[in-house]
């Protein structure tokens, strides 16, 4: 019963996750997919170049909290009865939550890329190394202006932070895996930076949003 009360509840924080929020919004507010515009990307960058600031401010709000209610009010639902390690627990449910946004069920298992909902996972299981890294994220945005750049650089900076400070083994370890995916995803990035085609945000600090 224990294990099946666990893999319900793991279930649940994957399609939390899954919820293909700059979709919905797309559809919502002008009746389009979001994936026929802009990068193509279901994420909320995408959302600011082609919904705007406010839809995209929502979405990426909404992708935080699905990452931090995984690792936050679900593992209280089975804090006293988990047959595994709590520390395993938040790591897994958060895991699957950044899983599910990244390969939502919902449209064929092609989602974002996981940048909002790791912070929303990664703020409540290690807030100082995940302020950090979004310190990294903001310092290279404004230097060199690329969202891609940040995001990946972020990323790398968690796990390193996280080592550092010696938190739990499978908290380091879910942020590791979270980087190489985060990574990954950015390829076409990569390959735009190298082509010299990727679209760059504004020049001053008030023009992060929206992402032009």
């Amino acid at each position: 019963m224990e294990w099946l009360i666990l893999f319900m509840i793991g279930g649940f924080a994957y399609l939390l996750g899954s919820i293909p929020t700059a979709y919905l919004f797309g559809k919502a507010k002008k009746g389009i997919d979001i994936r026929e515009h802009g990068s193509g990307n279901v994420g909320a960058t995408n959302a600011f170049r082609v919904l705007g600031k406010l839809p995209g401010i929502l979405v990426l709000a909404i992708d935080i909290i699905k990452g931090a209610v995984a690792v936050t009010l679900l593992p209280r639902l089975i804090k006293q009865v988990t047959p595994i390690d709590y520390s395993w627990l938040l790591a897994t449910l958060g895991m699957l939550a950044i899983a599910g946004h990244i390969w939502t069920p919902f449209l064929q298992f092609k989602g974002g890329k996981g940048v909002a909902t790791s912070l929303g996972v990664f703020l409540f299981l290690d807030p100082i190394s995940t302020l950090i890294a979004l310190g990294v994220w903001l310092v290279t945005l404004l230097l060199f202006r690329y969202v891609s750049i940040s995001s990946m650089t972020a990323a790398i900076t968690l796990p390193v932070a996280m080592a550092s400070f010696l938190r739990p083994f499978p908290t380091v370890l879910v942020s590791s895996i979270a980087c190489i995916i985060i990574c990954y995803k950015h390829k076409s990035n990569l390959q735009k930076l190298l082509l010299g085609t990727e679209k760059k945000i504004g020049k001053t600090p008030l023009s992060l949003f929206p992402f032009p």
